[in-house]
């Protein structure tokens, strides 16, 4: 990263909605999250271009804002055919897996299909649908500091080896194998 730039975190992140007031609604019936701010404009203060948008923020938490546009004179909104639904995707924190587990429940009993827990080695987590198509993660921690110490360690080599490949390299092997309780 370059010295001229320090970055504090990330302000905000944006996508599309279909319809403003039901994605805040169901943020914050569905994950909690208050809906704290709105712009509301014709032109794009950016680019000067007329196209009337509604555009809403959420507090996720942790000082983290997940926003969205609904744009009614654009086209209606779709996802890259080309990237599989499981790859874009909005993960939040949860403190722990009885959290998780709870979240679980809570979601479905809202009447939303939830895959999972899923094991990553250093995390488990959730994954469903918002209404605007949008794949959500609701993730906890499990990891220890010397797996996370080993993954660091191994993030440049796995890099290298992928790029020449393309192909899974094996450097952390041990990180989607599930430990058996016994």
């Amino acid at each position: 990263m370059s010295a001229a730039i320090k970055l504090g975190g990330i302000h905000h992140v944006a996508y599309r909605c279909r319809d403003a007031k039901e994605t805040a609604d169901w943020y914050h019936r569905v994950l909690g999250m208050e809906f704290t701010t709105a712009f509301a404009e014709d032109h794009v203060p950016s680019t000067g271009a007329y196209d009337p948008y509604m555009h809403i923020f959420l507090d996720a938490g942790g000082g983290n804002v997940i926003a969205f546009f609904e744009l009614p004179n654009q086209p209606e909104m779709g996802r890259d055919p080309n990237t599989p639904a499981w790859v874009q995707h909005i993960a939040f924190n949860v403190p722990d897996l009885d959290a998780l587990l709870a979240a679980k429940a809570h979601i479905e009993g809202e009447g939303i299909e939830v895959l999972g827990p899923t094991y990553h080695g250093i995390f488990k987590s959730i994954y469903f649908f918002d209404p605007n198509g949008h794949r959500l993660e609701l993730a906890c921690n499990i990891g220890t500091d010397e797996q996370h110490a080993e993954l660091k360690r191994v993030a440049p080599l796995m890099l290298d080896e992928w790029s020449q490949t393309k192909r899974a390299p094996k450097h952390a092997e041990w990180l989607h194998k599930e430990p058996v309780e016994g």
